[in-house]
């Protein structure tokens, strides 16, 4: 049911939204740490007993604006590649300061060093599981190790984003270095580095490795007992 302006759940929920969305701005130009509840407040234009109202606090609301993040991310890329808005040239241009905000705020939390961090990065590991599972789950044997690999990838681009930007001559969180890395990124993808036959031959190699005594390499000796 939508309640209209004025009713005071309306008011509540819009309150927590703006609380939320604060939240995730600060946190993504400071970091956790140097955010506080009073800065997140101030920048919702709510007193600090309504943020620990909604949230009860700080910690429960960087969960809430995690959890945001992530899905609010995913939501996008299914309505770009799933349901074809990637063919619409209004929506791009819509989404656009949106992706940006997220990808600022979920390296922030990255960056965390936290055990919050590592839950972060654990859910987005499972929420590529499945994406990858669900849209091509013929891509590859191991779909665990495929989805850390590629979160690990992406996370490395934004975790590195002052090295990136460099590179790249611009800002990777502008508008323009955001388009050239998409591009990139959509080539990167779109075009194998290698073929099927190297990459059978590649992990042919590497079967020896699963072994519980791995071969030596050619020429060493054996350790002599009691070294």
């Amino acid at each position: 049911m939508v309640r209209p302006a004025g009713d005071p759940a309306f008011e509540d929920l819009t309150a927590r939204a703006r609380i939320r969305d604060a939240a995730i701005r600060l946190i993504a130009e400071r970091g956790t740490d140097a955010t506080t509840v009073r800065d997140i407040a101030r920048d919702a234009g709510v007193s600090s007993g309504l943020v620990r109202h909604h949230f009860g606090s700080k910690e429960a609301l960087r969960e809430a604006c995690d959890a945001y993040a992530l899905d609010r991310v995913v939501k996008i890329k299914e309505e770009l590649l799933v349901e074809g808005q990637v063919a619409n040239p209004s929506f791009l241009p819509s989404v656009h300061p949106t992706i940006v905000l997220l990808y600022k705020y979920v390296t922030r939390a990255l960056l965390d060093g936290s055990p919050a961090a590592a839950a972060m990065f654990d859910d987005m590991v499972t929420l590529t599981e499945k994406w990858v599972e669900r849209l091509a789950p013929d891509l590859t044997e191991d779909l665990r190790a495929y989805a850390a690999v590629l979160v690990g990838m992406q996370s490395g681009i934004l975790a590195m984003h002052e090295h990136v930007s460099r590179a790249l001559g611009v800002d990777m969180f502008t508008t323009e270095g955001h388009v050239r890395l998409a591009n990139a990124l959509a080539d990167f993808y779109s075009r194998p580095l290698l073929d099927a036959e190297f990459a059978a031959r590649a992990r042919a190699a590497m079967e020896p490795l699963r072994a519980p005594h791995p071969p030596s390499a050619k020429g060493a000796e054996p350790a002599a007992e009691g070294a």
